[in-house]
């Protein structure tokens, strides 16, 4: 398990706007059985997020908002089917938690 992949929402009643979460947990922490996530969400979903702690991605041609504010820990055995890699927004996605931590 990467960080950034992304996987199909394990949330069968929250798929509908939240069709995939990013694992956002580093590498080195594998041996936990949690892996920390940020829910994407449907742009349609997501409508009147900030830009900043909400930023734009995409998966599969599919553009979603990272809803950073939402970031929690999801058991890793809930987390079974790999869509994408987020790793070249990589930047973006710590940026948006910085504006979590920080404010800024």
């Amino acid at each position: 398990m990467a960080q950034f992949d992304v996987y199909a929402n394990p949330s069968e009643s929250a798929a509908h706007g939240i069709p995939y979460v990013v694992v956002v947990q580093s590498d080195l922490l594998d041996a936990l059985a949690t892996r920390m996530t940020i829910p994407l969400a449907t742009v349609e979903f997501a409508k009147k997020s900030p830009d900043k702690l909400c930023p734009m991605v995409k998966v599969n041609g599919q553009r979603l908002r990272a809803l950073a504010h939402y970031t929690a820990p999801l058991p890793a055995r809930s987390l079974r089917q790999v869509v994408g890699n987020l790793a070249p927004q990589a930047s973006t996605l710590i940026a948006a938690m910085d504006v979590v931590v920080s404010g800024v």
